[in-house]
């Protein structure tokens, strides 16, 4: 009777932590290389381990006027630097950046089936599933709207390409949740889904919450989950993190949540101070079940 007491003690023991090791897997907290300062180095993945967050999400490189990336990934010895790096911290590479598009234009460029082919290849080769692609400044569908069929066509296109390589590109747009909604039922495609920023509701005195529960648990890939540059979130007044978690709960949605700004105004260029404060922040948020 005794060992078998034991033995139901020690199951439910188990049980209790396989279900605290899920809680915690639910939501990882990712950083970016090129927030980091250090775009496409290797570097970035063991600063990533030294904050403490589960992954980075690397930067394919500038793209200026050229047809494609400066893309190192696509070097066997390079590539094969950061796939070695990753499992000796045991960091994960979680997205490919093509953040060339913030300032480049997706949608008037002559030239960017090769762009997008080269990231597929890339994640292909490194077997990361999502990338992301700003939409930018040219292609912002609510300043620019003579730009949408040009956006559409071309995401159509994308859209194909991921599907039939089995990964999805995350697109971050400035339109609201519920023109997010009809913008990807046009696309029609689910190799494309939203890479949610909660500055850009913010910013625009929209409702997070709301905007987040639109879109759906289905529609968004990854969020990048801060605010403009000014004070660390804990300190933000514009964000309640115990709500946002509560919202995305209920959503049962679950995925990375990636640490691009929200740095303390004051220091910017102290990235382990800002972004080690972030990532111990949301991992007390979203994985110790801490408030």
């Amino acid at each position: 009777m005794m060992l078998y007491k034991k033995n139901v003690l020690l199951l439910g023991l188990l049980l209790v932590m396989a279900a605290a090791d899920a809680g915690a897997q639910r939501y990882k907290v990712g950083l970016i290389d090129l927030m980091l300062l250090k775009r496409q180095k290797v570097g970035a993945i063991t600063l990533t381990r030294q904050l403490g967050a589960d992954g980075v999400e690397i930067d394919l490189g500038g793209l200026g006027n050229r047809p494609t990336f400066d893309n190192k990934l696509l070097v066997d010895s390079l590539r094969q630097e950061f796939i070695n790096k990753a499992k000796e911290e045991k960091v994960e590479i979680f997205s490919l950046a093509m953040t060339g598009y913030y300032a480049q234009s997706f949608c008037n460029r002559t030239e960017y089936i090769q762009s997008i082919q080269d990231c597929i290849t890339s994640m292909q080769l490194m077997n990361v599933k999502v990338a992301f692609l700003p939409l930018g400044v040219q292609c912002d569908l609510r300043k620019n709207p003579e730009v949408r069929d040009s956006v559409v066509a071309r995401l159509k296109v994308a859209g194909a390409m991921a599907e039939k390589a089995g990964v999805v590109i995350g697109i971050e747009t400035a339109l609201t949740a519920s023109e997010e909604v009809r913008l990807l039922k046009e696309i029609n495609s689910p190799g494309i889904k939203i890479y949610f920023n909660f500055s850009n509701p913010l910013k625009e005195g929209r409702d997070l919450y709301k905007e987040l529960t639109i879109l759906g648990k289905d529609r968004i890939c990854m969020i990048h989950c801060t605010n403009k540059d000014s004070v660390w979130l804990q300190n933000d007044a514009q964000i309640d993190m115990v709500k946002v978690k509560k919202v995305l709960d209920k959503m049962k949605w679950s995925g990375w949540l990636v640490i691009e700004r929200s740095r303390d105004a004051s220091k910017p260029k102290d990235v382990k101070g800002n972004y080690g404060a972030n990532t111990a922040y949301l991992k007390k948020i979203f994985q110790s079940g801490k408030k």
